[in-house]
Order: structure tokens, then C-alpha cells, then sequence
């Protein structure tokens, strides 16, 4: 039997259980080093990126409402943890106490459905956001990468202390970044489903730091037991603080999420549950904050190497999960000598490739709105905050989009004279009218109108409706109209009335005459000055002008 949201219902066999294993395990190598480069760039340590691939990839994946996709610590989560860890949160119970609220947040969302609306985010905000967080991530590894510890405030604080970082390099360390940046890029694309570019780029450069050049930092000891619980019930004076990081961390995991679920669906020609995905990343977020781990989101790279890998239902994702687990309770002692710089390459390398290059090649073929909001957003991330930055790109880009619809919705009005000759033809009464007068008007609305246009429509109709004696306001056309742009219809036939201009409404119906009796717009037109046809239309017209004469 069909589910028309991830395809065909998957009969489950041998042939189906090796594709799971290959698909969770070969994702669990890729997982492994990106996880572990992602907690310690977050401030938490690397064993915390591993907490966070786990709780959150197992409990997406068995709530989640996409069977392909891998979930765990993302770049964008990643860097968005540390601002919270650097100024949200004065202990670490209190930052893991914001990636519950986030999860509960996301949990939230699912359950009033808003999966849908999430990812109406415009791409320029996207591509702004995602390539800032890129440029943070490279700029922020850079010090590790010549093996100094990171500096504190951000992108802006490695900056400043680059020049004394660089004069006092780590050659050793730079050495093993560099070979690991360059096995991460060289190694051949073809040979990644067999054995993962971060996976060789971790083993060459952790041999490289371990049998030639030891004067670097490693990670150090990795607990090797079950984590324990972090949480601690905090303050309402704290949750109130702490409530908006926890819904930009909550919002920017949704977006992340859902975005690679679409890539998902291309892939396996599926479509995704968005309100059920949301959950599960939601209590994969809340299980992984109340850990000590990461928060996380749909990531991209490994569920392409799932499904590639042949992973066909949501056993792949939690044997992911489980293979970590298992690499966390046994393989501890061999991650802790693995060299900061490797780790540092492996993530200049992902921020490389966050980098929305396919657009930015084509940054001249960009219209000035969509530019100005992309580099907008993009310099926000780098150089101010990540909630300032999706903040202000979400609200510019509405903006510009508002902007794009008004010279659309204008378009769509039709404001013209009617010749009394022609538009009374036929009716008693017509063969006397004057063959130049043009005593009624035309006001055609069609399609939608929206507060982008409503400022406008005074200036556009009003002198127009001077110019009558009668006014014919046609709708019939007109499919949507929102409430500014109602109070604006009102303000239109406020200077018929002024005016002296005779009002005759149109066939209304529908959702718009629904909005304009809702907001009362039509209570100052008489009854029978409403009508529903045209040819209703012209014989008040002409009984409206003959009591005039």
C-alpha cells in the first residue's frame, strides 16, 4: 500500500537490511570526524558533538517524518551553540538548557503544523545566512589550524588575534592542517562511497601528528560511559532570557532540517511528513540537550551518502546512531591523541563547501534587491550576531518582495472612462446621450491586493474617480484582498462620496467579499447600488443619471 509522503511502503528483507547497514554505517564514518571537529569548535568539547550525533540522528530518525534522512550537529547549529555558550549562558547547564527549549520550540511548531511555512525563508536569506556561517566556521579555524586554542568573540576575535597567532605559529601544526585540508580535497569524489573524504583526511592527518609531528594540542581524554544528565531546572528569569536564542536555534535547525529533506525528496522521488520532521528533530534536540550534546538538524552530506549508499528506511538512521554509540563506548582512547589542526582542516574544508558558490558565481546576474539582501544577511552573520542577521534579512526581504508585488498588483487595475453611447447601447433611453460624453468611469480590480500595492491605489484611482459623475467598482475579477488593502477601497469610495461621485459596486463574492463586510467597508453604499452583473450595473448607472438631470 502507497504513503503518498515517503513513497512505497518498503517490504522489509535481507536486501533491504544490507542496504540500512551500508547506508547507516558508511553516514557513521562520515559523521564521526564532522562531529567530532563540530563540539570542539562549539566550546563544548568534541565529546559533545558525538552526544549530539547520536541522541539527535537516533530520535529524528525514528519520529521524523523523512525514512532517508541523517540528522546531527550542523554547521549553522553548531556556531549558533557557541554564541549561546559565549552570551547566553553564564554555565553549561543553563546553554544545555537552551537546546531543550529549542527542542520543545521545534516540537511545538510540529504540532501546530508550521511545518510548511518554514521553508517559505527566501533564498537570499539563505544563501546570505549559509555563506556567513561558512566564513565564521573557516575564520574561526583558522587559529587551531596554526595550533593556537580559539580566541573568544567569534569570527571578529580570531580576527584580531591572527596577527599574533601568525607570529607565533605552530609549525607542526600548520603542517598537519594543511595535509589534512588538502587529503579532504584531493581525495576523488568516486572513491567517497567506498571511503569518505573526512575519513581519510582524519586518518592522514592523525598519523601525521602521531608518529612524526607530536608538539601539537590533541583533543584529549573522551569519557568512554553513558553521558549523564546535564539539565538543571533554571529560572524563569533565565527562560525568559534565554527564550529568544532558543527560537533562532529552534527556527535555523527547522529551515536546515527541511531543506535537506527537500534534497532528499529529489533523490528518491518521495515527498516528506514537514510537521512530523519537526517533531523529531525536536525531541532529538531535547534528549541531546538534556545529555550535554549539540543541537542538530538535517545534514545534508550524510543522508546523500545514505541513500547513495542504498539506505531505505529509518533503520539506516538509528543504526547510525547505534554505530557512534558504539564508537564512543569502545573507541574513545584512540580519538583522544587526534590533533586540533586536523580537526580544524576537516571544518575549513566543510565551511569551503557551506559557501554558496553556485550563486555567487552569479552574483552580477542578481536583481539589486536580492543582492542587497544577501549580502546584507551575509555580513549580519560574520560581523554582528546570527539572530540579528536572520532578523533583519527576513524583514528586508519582505520588504523587497512587497516591492516586486506592487508594480504587479498596479498592473492588474484597470481605471477607464466609459463612453455613455457605447456602455448604454440598447437601454431606453440611450439614443440621447452625447456621442464624446463619458460621464461613468470603469475601476477594475483583478487578481490580488495585497498592503504591497493599497498605499498606491489612491494616488493611481483617485483623480480618476474626480473626473465621473458615476463610478462602477468591478470585483469580478478580483480573487484576494487583504485588510489594508480593503481600508484603502474605503478610503476610495470616501472620495467618491467627497466628490460628489455616484458609487456602484460590482459582483463581490467569495474570499473578498468576505474581507470587505468583515471590515464593514461597504456599509456607506446603498443596497441597490450593489450589484451582480454588468447589465444590472448600467441600468442603475442610467436611472442614477436621469434623476440627476
Amino acid at each position: 500500500m502507497p504513503d503518498a509522503r515517503n513513497g512505497p511502503l518498503v517490504k522489509y528483507d535481507l536486501r533491504v537490511l544490507r542496504g540500512d547497514l551500508f547506508g547507516g554505517a558508511t553516514s557513521a564514518v562520515v559523521a564521526l570526524p564532522v562531529s567530532l571537529a563540530f563540539g570542539v569548535a562549539s566550546g563544548l568539547g568534541a565529546v559533545a558533538g558525538l552526544y549530539g550525533a547520536i541522541a539527535v540522528g537516533f530520535f529524528a530518525a525514528v519520529f521524523g517524518g523523512n525514512r532517508f534522512q541523517m540528522s546531527g550537529p550542523t554547521p549553522s547549529m553548531t556556531v549558533a551553540m557557541a554564541v549561546v555558550v559565549t552570551t547566553h549562558a553564564s554555565t553549561l547547564s543553563e546553554a544545555f538548557t537552551v537546546v531543550v527549549l529549542a527542542g520543545l520550540i521545534q516540537i511545538a511548531l510540529g504540532l501546530l503544523k508550521a511545518g510548511r511555512f518554514v521553508v517559505y525563508t527566501p533564498h537570499a536569506v539563505i544563501s546570505g545566512f549559509m555563506s556567513g556561517i561558512g566564513v565564521i566556521v573557516m575564520l574561526i579555524q583558522t587559529l587551531p589550524f596554526l595550533g593556537a586554542a580559539p580566541a573568544e568573540g567569534g569570527p571578529i576575535g580570531a580576527m584580531r588575534a591572527l596577527p599574533a597567532v601568525v607570529a607565533n605559529m605552530n609549525a607542526s601544526a600548520l603542517a598537519i592542517g594543511a595535509v589534512t585540508l588538502t587529503a579532504g580535497i584531493c581525495w576523488p569524489r568516486r572513491w567517497s562511497r567506498l571511503l569518505p573524504g573526512p575519513l581519510v583526511a582524519l586518518i592522514v592527518g592523525t598519523a601525521l601528528g602521531l608518529f612524526w609531528l607530536t608538539d601539537v594540542p590533541v583533543i584529549g581524554a573522551i569519557p568512554t560511559s553513558l553521558p549523564e544528565i546535564q539539565f538543571g531546572l533554571p529560572s524563569f528569569g533565565f527562560l525568559a532570557q534565554a527564550f529568544h536564542a532558543a527560537l533562532i536555534l529552534a527556527l535555523l535547525g527547522s529551515v536546515d532540517s527541511l531543506l535537506t529533506s527537500l534534497v532528499a525528496d529529489s533523490l528518491t522521488g518521495t515527498q516528506h511528513d514537514s510537521n512530523r520532521e519537526l517533531v523529531g528533530q525536536g525531541i532529538g534536540n531535547v534528549v541531546s540537550g538534556l545529555f550535554g550534546g549539540l543541537p542538530g538538524a538535517g545534514a545534508t552530506m550524510g543522508t546523500v551518502v545514505n541513500i547513495r549508499a542504498g539506505g531505505l528506511t529509518r533503520m539506516s538512521g538509528a543504526l547510525r546512531a547505534i554505530f557512534l554509540l558504539g564508537v564512543l563506548l569502545g573507541l574513545g582512547p584512540f580519538l583522544e591523541p587526534i590533533p586540533h589542526a586536523v580537526l580544524a582542516g576537516i571544518l575549513i574544508k566543510v565551511g569551503w563547501d557551506i559557501i554558496d558558490w553556485p550563486l555567487l558565481v552569479r552574483i552580477h546576474r542578481l536583481r539589486r534587491d536580492q543582492l542587497f539582501v544577501m549580502v546584507l544577511t551575509l555580513g549580519l552573520t560574520v560581523f554582528v550576531d546570527l539572530v540579528t542577521a536572520v532578523a533583519i534579512g527576513l524583514i528586508v526581504a519582505g520588504m523587497a518582495h512587497a516591492r516586486q508585488l506592487e508594480g504587479l498588483e498596479l498592473d492588474n487595475v484597470l481605471s477607464v472612462p466609459l463612453l455613455d453611447r457605447t456602455f448604454f447601447a440598447g437601454l431606453e433611453g440611450a439614443d440621447a446621450m452625447g456621442e464624446y460624453s463619458a460621464r461613468v468611469g470603469l475601476v477594475q480590480l483583478r487578481g490580488a491586493f495585497t498592503v504591497a500595492s493599497s498605499h498606491k491605489l489612491v494616488g493611481v484611482i483617485g483623480k480618476d474617480i474626480k473626473d465621473h459623475e458615476i463610478v462602477i467598482f468591478d470585483f469580478s475579477a478580483a480573487t484576494y484582498v487583504d485588510d489594508s488593502a480593503a481600508m484603502l477601497i474605503r478610503q476610495l469610495l470616501d472620495v467618491g462620496e467627497s466628490e460628489d461621485t455616484e458609487v456602484i459596486v460590482l459582483s463581490v463574492s467569495g474570499a473578498v467579499d468576505k474581507t470587505l463586510r468583515a471590515l464593514d467597508i461597504l456599509s456607506g453604499v446603498p443596497e441597490e447600488h450593489i450589484v451582480e452583473t454588468r447589465d444590472e450595473a448600467r441600468v442603475v448607472a442610467l436611472d442614477l443619471l436621469n434623476a440627476g438631470n
